[in-house]
């Protein structure tokens, strides 16, 4: 619907009451056996002026449609001072119920914004300060070998990794959360993620297949990373026997591939919600699924898309694809 019909139907009431007095206008004609001219000149002359005022009325109609329109589209951007200005008592109480709504809209925005960080603030510093004794332990159990002492410094490090989800969980639901996307070397990024799992290969005695990818990507390193890792974690927990293999496929395609327990087919297209775990995660207590849920929103943010094909006792193959584009 076009701008002159909408204007017509805002007026149809006004349209409608010129249309029954130009009836009545002939019918008291009619009765009072007035000649038909006489009313056929009423109605074309006050027909006239009607068109006159309407036309002129229209043209700061569609004006101020149009601006309302162009406004909508900057929604976010908009100022009361750009709004067109009122022409009646009652466009001016709309515009007054306009500037209370987005004044209570502004500073509540403010305020959320100035919660979320400093809740963001607030874990960021317990973090680090729970980082502190962690530390100190990793010190004590340096020189310790034992497979008691392994354990320990095995629970320490998903400690570690409990607590920097925490952290990273805040980031990335924080609208304020920047990314920095550049062209990052890929076996860097891979070669960091099993240097930091290491110990868990050597524990488990899983054989790890790598080679040299050479291949760049557009992306974040650090949230990259995070991912990468997650993903490892989840193949090296679910992965008793045989082995976890890293390499690219179709040129763009980056593959973290195990032999573990795999995954139930009707838990796939479930992977990556909040909170889901799936029949594997409800047998494993200790399962919470936030890992591939922030992995899975972390790439979306980042432009890479998540699949993950699996079978049961067969082992799962978890691909990243990248968008060169940004």
């Amino acid at each position: 619907m076009n701008i002159f019909w909408k204007y017509l139907y805002d007026h149809r009431k006004i349209i409608l009451f010129w249309g029954i007095l130009a009836i009545l206008n002939i019918f008291i004609g009619f009765l009072y056996h007035f000649p038909l001219e006489r009313s056929l000149l009423w109605i074309v002359l006050s027909g006239f002026i009607g068109v006159l005022v309407s036309l002129y009325d229209f043209i700061s109609y569609r004006k101020k449609y149009i601006a309302i329109k162009s406004l909508k589209k900057l929604l976010r951007n908009i100022e009361i001072k750009q709004l067109p200005q009122p022409r009646n008592a009652l466009e001016k109480e709309y515009e007054e119920l306009i500037k209370i709504m987005s004044t209570t809209l502004s500073q509540t925005e403010t305020d959320a914004r100035k919660n979320e960080q400093n809740i963001i603030e607030y874990y960021t510093m317990w973090v680090h300060q729970i980082k502190i004794p962690i530390s100190a332990l990793h010190l004590i159990f340096q020189d310790e070998e034992s497979e008691s002492v392994e354990e320990m410094k095995a629970q320490l490090f998903k400690i570690e990794q409990y607590v920097e989800s925490v952290l990273q969980y805040l980031r990335l639901e924080s609208t304020s959360t920047d990314y920095s996307f550049q062209k990052i070397d890929l076996d860097d990024i891979i070669k960091e993620s099993v240097k930091k799992y290491a110990p868990f290969f050597i524990r488990k005695r899983l054989p790890l297949h790598y080679e040299k990818i050479n291949y760049e990507v557009l992306s974040d390193s650090k949230w990259l990373s995070f991912v990468l890792e997650q993903i490892l974690s989840n193949a090296i927990k679910y992965t008793e026997k045989g082995s976890i293999s890293i390499y690219l496929e179709n040129k763009d395609i980056l593959v973290i591939e195990d032999t573990g327990i795999g995954i139930n087919p009707e838990d796939i297209p479930r992977i990556g919600e909040k909170n889901f775990t799936g029949f594997v995660g409800r047998k494993n207590k200790s399962a919470t699924g936030i890992g591939l849920y922030l992995s899975k929103k972390v790439l979306t943010k980042l432009g890479h898309t998540l699949k993950i094909e699996s079978e049961p006792n067969e082992g799962t193959k978890v691909s990243i694809k990248f968008n060169m584009k940004k």
